[in-house]
C-alpha cells in the first residue's frame, strides 16, 4: 500500500516545498512552542474543496491541486519513521484512494488547512479523518502514535517536525471537539459539520444555532520572591517523582488573565501576587479528551508574600526554589537523552512493537552517571520550562520596565 510521504514519493512535488522548507518560515517567528506555528493557511471557502476530496483519484482535470488526508485513531495520528539513528518520524499522509474501505462520509473530513500557492498557481491542501472504528491496516511501517509521545519524540531544533506536530495537534483538537459535540446544546437536535469541520450548526431547522471548536484558557505562571531570588514550584500528585512545575488553573467567566493568576496562586498556595507580566502562549491539545485543546497563557507573577499554605485539594506540595537549585536541575535533566529515547520508542512501535501509556518513561531524565535527578521541570516542550529557565537566566524584566522591555523578553529561552 502507497502512504504518500514528502521524501519519499515522487507524486508529492506540490507537497514537497512545503513539508521541507517552507514549513520553517513560519516557525522562524521568535514566539514558538510546540504545537504552535503551525505553517498551513486557511482557504476562504474550504467546502468548494470537498468535491474534489472525494474524487477517487484525489484530484481531477478541473482542479490541478493535491489533497492529502491524515488518518486519526482514537486521538493518535498515523506516523511513519526513517532508519536514521535516532529514528526521526514524518506524519503518515495518505490520499482519498486509501480510505476506501473505511468510507468515511464527506462531513466527516476536517480542513486543516492548504499550502501558498506555487508558480503555477498549485495548492496542496491537507485534511483529516477520525479512523478509530474498525482495525484496517495502513501498511507495514506505520503506526498511530500517541501525540505526547511524538511531543516529547520530536527534535526541538527541527522545523519540519514541529509544524508536522503543530499540525497533528490541530488535527486531534478538530476529531475530539467533533466526537463531543454531537448534539445541540439548546435544543438537543443532531450537529451537522459546515465549513469543512471547522464549525458545526444544529439540524433543527428552528434552531439552527452555531458552535465553535472549543479553547479552554489555562493561566500557568512562576511566581518570583524578587528580594530572596526565589521562586514557587509545585507538584501535583499525578506528577512522576521529583518532577517540580509551575502553578496553573483554568480562567473562571467574568475576570482578566491578570486576575486568575493572583487567584490561583493564593487559593492554591496563600501567596499573594501583585504585578503580574505576561510571557508567551501555547496550545496544548494533549490534554483529557474532554477539553480537546486548551490554551497556556504563561505569565511571571511577583509575590507580595511569602508564607505558602498549600491546598492538599489541589497540589501535593509547593516550596521555594534558589535560583542555584532550579538551574541544576535544568542543567543536569537530560531532555535530549529523553528525546532520543523516546524518538527510538516511536520506530519501535511502527514496527510493531506495542506501545505503553505515553510511550516513554520520565526515567529517561535520569543523570548521565545513571542516577536519577534530584528535580527536574518539565522538558522544552511544554511552556513551564521556558517560563523557568527565562527567569533562571534572568530574562524576567523587574518592577516598573517598560514595554519595550516586555516586548523583548517575550521569547523563547534557549534550549
Amino acid at each position: 500500500m502507497l502512504l504518500f510521504q514528502p521524501s519519499l514519493s515522487p507524486l508529492l512535488s506540490l507537497a514537497k516545498p512545503f513539508l521541507v522548507s517552507s514549513i520553517a518560515r513560519p516557525l522562524a517567528m521568535a514566539t514558538t512552542h510546540s504545537f504552535a506555528g503551525n505553517p498551513l493557511k486557511a482557504c476562504l471557502n474550504p467546502d468548494s474543496l470537498i468535491p474534489f476530496l472525494l474524487n477517487s483519484e484525489g484530484a481531477d482535470s478541473s482542479s490541478p491541486d493535491q489533497f492529502l488526508i491524515l488518518p486519526v485513531r482514537k486521538g493518535r495520528p498515523l506516523a511513519r519513521t526513517d532508519d536514521s539513528n535516532p529514528p526521526r518520524w514524518e506524519l503518515g499522509w495518505v490520499d482519498s484512494t486509501r480510505l476506501k474501505q473505511v468510507e468515511p462520509r464527506g462531513d466527516e473530513f476536517v480542513y486543516l488547512g492548504s499550502t501558498d500557492l506555487t508558480e503555477e498557481a498549485r495548492q496542496c491542501h491537507y485534511w483529516s479523518v477520525d479512523v478509530s472504528e474498525g482495525n484496517r491496516e495502513w501498511g507495514e511501517g506505520f503506526a498511530f502514535i500517541d501525540l505526547r509521545t511524538l511531543m516529547v519524540a520530536t527534535d526541538w531544533a527541527d522545523a519540519n517536525l514541529m509544524g508536522q506536530l503543530a499540525i497533528a495537534g490541530h488535527a486531534r483538537a478538530l476529531l475530539e471537539w467533533h466526537g463531543l459535540t454531537k448534539f445541540c446544546g439548546s435544543c438537543g437536535s443532531k450537529m451537522i459539520p459546515i465549513s469543512a469541520g471547522r464549525r458545526k450548526q444544529c439540524k433543527n431547522d428552528s434552531c439552527k444555532k452555531r458552535f465553535y471548536p472549543r479553547v479552554d484558557p489555562v493561566v500557568i505562571m512562576l511566581v518570583i520572591d524578587k528580594e530572596n531570588d526565589r521562586a514557587l514550584l509545585s507538584r501535583q500528585s499525578r506528577f512522576v517523582p521529583r518532577m517540580w512545575s509551575c502553578l496553573a488553573g483554568f480562567i473562571e467567566p467574568g475576570e482578566s488573565l491578570e486576575e486568575a493568576v493572583r487567584r490561583e496562586t493564593l487559593e492554591e498556595t496563600g501567596i499573594e501576587v501583585g504585578e503580574v507580566i505576561y510571557h508567551s502562549s501555547q496550545p496544548w491539545p494533549v490534554g483529557p479528551n474532554s477539553m480537546p485543546c486548551q490554551l497556556m497563557v504563561g505569565f511571571f507573577g511577583y509575590a507580595k508574600s511569602l508564607d505558602i499554605h498549600v491546598d492538599k485539594k489541589e497540589l501535593e506540595d509547593a516550596q521555594w526554589h534558589s535560583r542555584e537549585d532550579v538551574k541544576k536541575a535544568i542543567t543536569f535533566a537530560e531532555y535530549e537523552k529523553a528525546q532520543k529515547s523516546s524518538a527510538v520508542k516511536v520506530g519501535q512501535a511502527c514496527k510493531g512493537v506495542e506501545q505503553g501509556p505515553h510511550g516513554f518513561s520520565f526515567n529517561d531524565y535520569a543523570l548521565e552517571s545513571g542516577e536519577m535527578a534530584p528535580m527536574f521541570i518539565p522538558g522544552p516542550f511544554a511552556i513551564a520550562h521556558h517560563l523557568i529557565s527565562t527567569w533562571v537566566n534572568q530574562g524576567v524584566p523587574g518592577s516598573g520596565q517598560n514595554e519595550k522591555s516586555l516586548k523583548r523578553m517575550n521569547s523563547l529561552s534557549s534550549l
